[in-house]
């Protein structure tokens, strides 16, 4: 066949058919899994959410009501010192349009108290000896896609307004990223705290492309009893986000960390593409498209999209051990993996 008529074909899927989602089947397909996971097999009675004002915990959360209905879904709002204003924001316009309880715990005095700020601090002022109170910082990510070693840049921006970026060595960068890790694992306890207190289960909000290329910190939010979007790219998540009938705002919101105190994309610290243009190289990658295929497609070259599939599987290798349980001598056969119990339907009553 004619290699113009096959590239055609796959730039023709690609632009049509690779994220087409029936929005209303979807959303009733996660609705009876997450009630068959509440009462037949975690046996709780509803479920807790944490929202960070983003597109996937607001999705995450609408989804939970639409299964078990307002009464059964708990949201938390867990901001420090470093959050944005505009995710606090969108967080109660959130948890106020689904009607659910909610409750806002700020998690700065806690991370003060653990030493997050101060071991980070530290790390920082060993690449920047100036930075100091009234500094802000962020990590970004630099190399993969010219064909090198990824490697971590740190950029600081002074309180007059000068921004300087170093080259981050592998010692600094790691304190750093452990003690930025103590956001996510301090959140993921306030969770678990509530969900016991509820007997709730707790809910993580990963999309697809986060939860297959590690995106997210072990017992931090990538910690949870359901996972309903992981599944889902981001593309289709922001369709049910339109869907569901969340704000616009939410709908129409760039994905951030929101764990630096500068302004970060997730494509500056992790992901090799802005989300709209790594959901097609994940997709392509999974379906074997040829990397001069899918560079025509998203017109980056043949040699950046074979960078880009270098990279996700790079990625894969590199955070297998975040998806992995804790690792036994033996395995214990008096403890089977959890299975289905009868439905116990006071549990949703």
């Amino acid at each position: 066949m004619d290699s113009a008529i096959v590239e055609g074909a796959v730039q023709k899927v690609l632009q049509n058919d690779v994220f087409k989602l029936d929005e209303a089947a979807e959303v009733e397909r996660i609705r009876a899994r997450l009630r068959e996971v509440c009462s037949n097999i975690l046996r709780k009675r509803g479920l807790v959410v944490a929202l960070s004002g983003g597109v996937d915990s607001s999705v995450c959360a609408a989804l939970a009501v639409h299964a078990l209905g307002p009464k059964k879904v708990f949201g938390l709002l867990l901001p420090e010192k470093d959050s944005s204003s505009a995710s606090r924001t969108l967080g109660h316009r959130v948890a106020e349009q689904l009607g659910i309880e909610y409750r806002e715990e700020n998690i700065g005095p806690a991370l003060e108290a653990i030493g997050c700020y101060r071991w980070r601090d530290d790390a920082i002022c060993a690449v920047f000896p100036e930075y100091g109170p009234g500094w802000k910082n962020k990590i970004v990510i630099g190399g993969g896609l010219d064909g090198r070693l990824n490697h971590f840049k740190l950029v600081v921006q002074a309180p007059d307004g000068r921004v300087l970026e170093q080259r981050l060595p592998v010692k600094e960068y790691l304190q750093i990223v452990a003690a930025t890790n103590f956001k996510q694992r301090i959140r993921k306890t306030m969770e678990y705290f509530h969900a016991d207190r509820l007997n709730y289960a707790v809910v993580g909000t990963p999309n697809r492309l986060e939860y297959d290329q590690g995106f997210f910190v072990k017992n931090g939010d990538g910690a949870a009893d359901v996972k309903p979007i992981a599944h889902l790219y981001k593309t289709q998540v922001y369709a049910l986000a339109r869907h569901l009938g969340l704000p616009a705002e939410v709908c129409n919101a760039r994905p951030t960390t929101d764990t630096y105190s500068m302004p970060q994309g997730q494509d500056e610290f992790y992901f090799a593409l802005p989300y709209e243009q790594m959901d097609y190289a994940l997709w392509a990658c999974n379906h074997d498209v040829d990397a001069a295929e899918l560079g025509g497609f998203l017109g980056i070259g043949a040699e950046r999209a074979r960078h880009i599939y270098f990279d996700i599987q790079a990625k894969r290798r590199t955070t297998s051990s975040l998806h992995a349980k804790a690792l036994l001598v033996e395995p214990i056969a008096e403890l089977p993996q959890i299975e289905p119990h009868a439905v116990c339907s006071t549990f949703l009553d």
